[in-house]
């Protein structure tokens, strides 16, 4: 017997959509003995129908392959459109082209951006011409994946806009900094002013932080106001703000199915934007700044991006030895998966 079968996968807006082309059966030998006492007569009448017997077979098989085409349609038609990340944000991981087949792969092109799960709109796709074939440094791993630069950059405006990247600090390692007394020869009039007051330190950022790719690092710009408030009894008291321009790098990392990272202080500026408390300068305040940035703003940077984000994997699976590789303004991670046989793939997709 042979079956021959062709099909194709489209993408129906954001969706894709198995359907039959081509389907046949083709019996080339189709024998049925029977024994028994009166086994010669039924015979007799099966070798006489046998053709029909054959169609009958043949009509089957086509019929029950349509079938399961059918059903294998409808479960990809429940693919899921947004993979939530947290209470502010998902992934929007609609399809935006049809699959590319090749011998030995199929690549498919999602539009990866982050949203905001307060609006229904989507920003759109970046498209980019695919660089999948010769990545990973020709290692043979069951799955490719390529994340180009614009995908972080809708995460950092989607949680700008959302207002929360805005932190007040209130306790630091040397808590002396947090108090006027500190800077009683540095600012002289905020602690002529106000003297031992405990101070808290504002800081909202002004724009989305800027995440740039290069093949041999990874990296992001923050531009931030940092407002110096002053706790005078039982009122709060802004008294300066400066301008902080910082410049990070780090690695990124795999984490379960979760892309993760942790960056280092690669240089930062500052700029005195207004002041009620004498006009200092900012050499003088240098030193202390880079101290708290490596050992305050760093490290809390460094506690959300270690929870990372969730790559658009197939539910059940999980990645396994997984190598990343950059290049200009991409990202590329090569993995093995595994399948968890404890949540089952065909009922969970």
């Amino acid at each position: 017997m042979e079956v021959g079968l062709t099909m194709t996968m489209e993408n129906k807006n954001g969706t894709l959509e198995l359907s039959v082309t081509q389907c046949g059966c083709y019996m080339k030998n189709f024998v049925i003995t029977l024994n028994g006492g009166a086994s010669w007569f039924y015979q007799g009448f099966l070798n006489a129908f046998a053709d029909q017997i054959r169609s009958a077979v043949e009509d089957a098989i086509v019929k029950k392959i349509n079938e399961g085409v059918l059903k294998l349609d409808s479960l990809l038609k429940t693919v899921p459109n947004k993979i939530d990340v947290d209470k502010v944000s998902a992934l929007n991981v609609t399809f935006v082209n049809d699959p590319t087949f090749t011998n030995f792969s199929v690549e498919f092109d999602i539009n990866g951006l982050f949203i905001s799960l307060d609006k229904t709109s989507a920003r759109g796709y970046f498209q980019k011409t695919s660089q999948l074939s010769h990545s990973c440094d020709g290692t043979q791993k069951m799955l490719w994946m390529s994340l180009d630069e614009s995908v972080f950059n809708s995460a950092s405006d989607v949680y700008f806009q959302a207002g929360v990247m805005h932190w007040v600090v209130e306790k630091i390692p040397d808590q002396s900094f947090l108090n006027t007394a500190r800077w009683k020869y540095l600012i002289p009039q905020l602690y002529k002013k106000y003297p031992n007051d405990d101070m808290l330190l504002n800081m909202s950022l002004t724009s989305p932080p800027g995440i740039w790719i290069t093949p041999q690092k990874i990296g992001a710009t923050i531009s931030l106001d940092m407002t110096i408030d002053v706790l005078d009894g039982s009122k709060t008291i802004p008294v300066a703000c400066i301008s902080v321009v910082v410049s990070v790098s780090g690695v990124v990392e795999i984490s379960g199915n979760n892309l993760a990272g942790q960056v280092e202080l690669d240089d930062f500026t500052l700029t005195l934007k207004w002041s009620d408390v004498g006009n200092f300068h900012m050499y003088l305040i240098q030193g202390v700044m880079r101290v708290f940035l490596n050992t305050v703003f760093v490290p809390y940077v460094n506690t959300h991006l270690r929870k990372g984000f969730p790559l658009p994997i197939v539910h059940g699976f999980t990645l396994q030895h997984a190598d990343i590789l950059t290049a200009n303004s991409m990202m590329i991670v090569c993995s093995d998966v595994a399948f968890n046989k404890t949540t089952g793939v065909i009922t969970s997709l």
